[in-house]
């Protein structure tokens, strides 16, 4: 499912960044102690109680400021303001209530959102100072006395954010179905995609990259099957985005490929395969997902009978983590083969999803091994006792060895492709875990 997300809000200079450094456990945010230091957002993946959750670090915002720069931070914040789930308001015991904390203070009372109030820089324990207490003035929420710098107090106010996630889906509504994520950089024909499947104008097509902002769900029934289909906003090359708008929405399309059972990678077939193309891609392929590459605009496309080949032959040399995705040539436009996706999307999730007995997996691996010996060191030769399948989406193995320094990368390759010839797992990586005989490492 989408991950929560909770965004770090206040004027500057209160310490969002440090509480966002203390949370994601490196220094990710400049801090400094000049107002305005961070003037984009930047975000992180964490955990609190089992439950992960997306954490933005924000500009600070100086509500009556007359510098571009200031205003330019104001918009980030009202962007992340309206994109997270929960809000934490960051002000400082230093300075007391300000003027400036009541402006961001009216700025949430208008969001309708959570939010919970951080009093930082309270950095000694004990019973909290006098001057905490102004801080409920501001009408919004429970105070909580924190200190960035030392990391006190700080589990009392993430329970506090817990408790206003969203609740998790039951297991069976978030698997009713296949979930599919259409991913890809702006304008590369996602949302044109989407409505030729749908049949109707249920995403907005524009001309102008960037359109889409958040992620769009539509539930499709064909034959029988369910399948969501999520639109998404275009994953634009970080130095690109200048949009306050299109950079939040980053962090909505990532969020979509991580609920995904299968992933379209959206290619615009005129412009072929981008450094950007790669990255998104790649960010599936590693999220595990079961995958699928789409060459979009084929129509605008000059070919003869060799022309789909060497489109695949690309692929293959630009996306060499990826050779196991099918490639499908396509119009969202006019809808030339947009009917293919159905049977590639079933064939991509079933095979993810398989399962192999462990008496028929090492018949396999027995006759590879027979078919091609072990890689040796110094004398010493890999022996592979055996191999068991630990788990699906996307199918994982552990092969027991005698030392895991002897197995090489090219030799893993080759058992993952001799399983590929024998149970097809076409669309979906394979995951392959090293462990030694008789260790739990």
């Amino acid at each position: 499912m989408t991950k929560p997300i909770v965004a770090i809000v206040g004027r500057p200079n209160v310490g969002k960044s440090a509480f966002f450094n203390y949370l994601a456990g490196k220094r990710i945010s400049i801090v400094q102690d000049t107002p305005g230091v961070t003037r984009d957002r930047v975000y992180i993946k964490c955990d609190w109680r089992g439950r992960e959750f997306i954490l933005i670090d924000t500009g600070g915002i100086e509500t009556k400021a007359s510098d571009e720069i200031f205003k330019h931070m104001h918009r980030q914040a009202e962007v992340a303001i309206d994109t997270a789930d929960v809000i934490i308001l960051m002000t400082d015991i230093t300075t007391g209530l300000t003027a400036g904390d009541r402006d961001v203070a009216n700025l949430l009372h208008k969001s309708g959102k959570p939010v919970v109030i951080a009093v930082n820089k309270v950095d000694r324990p004990g019973d909290p100072p006098a001057e905490l207490y102004e801080f409920y003035n501001l009408g919004l929420a429970e105070v909580f006395p924190v200190s960035a710098l030392h990391g006190l107090g700080i589990g009392e106010l993430l329970d506090e954010v817990f408790a206003h996630f969203p609740e998790e889906p039951d297991e069976y509504e978030e698997h009713d179905g296949i979930n599919v994520a259409i991913v890809g950089k702006p304008n590369s024909g996602k949302s044109s995609l989407l409505n030729r499947i749908v049949g109707e104008e249920r995403a907005i097509v524009s001309p102008v990259a960037g359109t889409t902002r958040d992620a769009i769900d539509s539930l499709i029934e064909k034959d029988g099957k369910k399948y969501t289909f999520i639109d998404t906003a275009g994953i634009r090359k970080s130095s690109k985005i200048f949009s306050d708008i299109e950079k939040y929405s980053i962090i909505r399309a990532w969020s979509a490929v991580e609920r995904a059972d299968v992933c379209i990678i959206m290619i615009d077939s005129i412009e072929g395969i981008s450094e950007q193309d790669s990255k998104i891609a790649g960010f599936a392929h590693e999220q595990g997902k079961a995958i699928i590459v789409a060459l979009n605009k084929w129509d605008l496309v000059e070919k003869d009978e060799k022309t789909f080949l060497s489109y695949v032959q690309s692929v293959r040399k630009e996306l060499p983590f990826m050779q196991y995705a099918p490639v499908v040539s396509l119009s969202s436009l006019t809808g030339k083969r947009v009917e293919n996706l159905f049977p590639m999307i079933d064939k991509a999730y079933e095979n993810s999803c398989r399962r192999i007995p462990t008496g028929v997996i090492n018949d396999v691996l027995n006759d590879a091994i027979a078919m091609v010996q072990p890689p040796s060191d110094k004398g010493k030769l890999l022996r592979i006792y055996y191999m068991t399948q630990v788990s699906t989406q996307p199918p994982t193995f552990i092969l027991f060895v005698n030392d895991k320094n002897l197995m090489h990368f090219s030799y893993e390759r080759y058992i993952a492709n001799t399983l590929r010839d024998t149970f097809d797992f076409e669309g979906t990586p394979i995951r392959f875990i090293i462990r030694e005989r008789g260790k739990d490492n």
